[in-house]
């Protein structure tokens, strides 16, 4: 950030008092702005037949892979409100989230992101998408394309889900992911 996005003055990059940490700062204005990670918000929406709805992504990154629906929070929303969303957006389905149904969540702090995926039951689907998916459909387990799916932590979550459905027991986990040269550390913090 080279200029204020209030005075468009030139900006500094310090550490405030009573901070620990670089950040952009306007001494025109005085204010210090403060970037924090983005919220990633999704769903794995399961018919009642058992099969999971994934989306193949229209836009990059990973145009033509396979996917859970999932995106960024907007402001003045839930998570639940954003995984309900992003799930009608992406891929034209109508979902019912109930209580408890955190199922995964990834930090992934290389990238500023955070996301958070939810067990979740279709209710109507066939509703229509936005040019962001190619496709949308129900798969069994082994109908998945696994080598086509678009990132870890989607493979990751699409593994512990199967074999807790078999289990029936769904415990909320927490990675950490990140990448040390050009591998991926996936990390399970916390399973509850």
């Amino acid at each position: 950030m080279k200029y204020c996005q209030h005075c468009a003055g030139p900006t500094s990059y310090v550490i405030p008092q009573g901070d620990d940490r670089h950040r952009h700062y306007c001494p025109a204005c005085d204010i210090v702005f403060y970037q924090n990670p983005r919220n990633v918000v999704g769903a794995i929406p399961a018919s009642a037949d058992g099969r999971v709805l994934l989306c193949k992504r229209g836009i990059e990154p990973r145009h033509g892979k396979w996917t859970l629906p999932a995106g960024f929070m907007e402001n003045g929303e839930s998570t639940h409100a954003g995984a309900l969303r992003e799930t009608m957006e992406e891929a034209g389905a109508r979902i019912e989230l109930g209580a408890s149904t955190l199922y995964t969540l990834f930090n992934l702090p290389q990238i500023d992101q955070v996301y958070l995926l939810f067990r979740a039951s279709i209710l109507e689907m066939n509703l229509g998408f936005t040019e962001e998916t190619l496709e949308a459909k129900l798969f069994t387990e082994a109908g998945i394309p696994w080598n086509e799916i678009a990132f870890p932590v989607v493979k990751i979550t699409l593994e512990h889900y199967f074999r807790d459905v078999e289990a029936q027991r769904f415990p909320v986990r927490m990675f950490d992911v990140t990448r040390n040269g050009r591998e991926l550390d996936v990390r399970l913090i916390s399973e509850s």
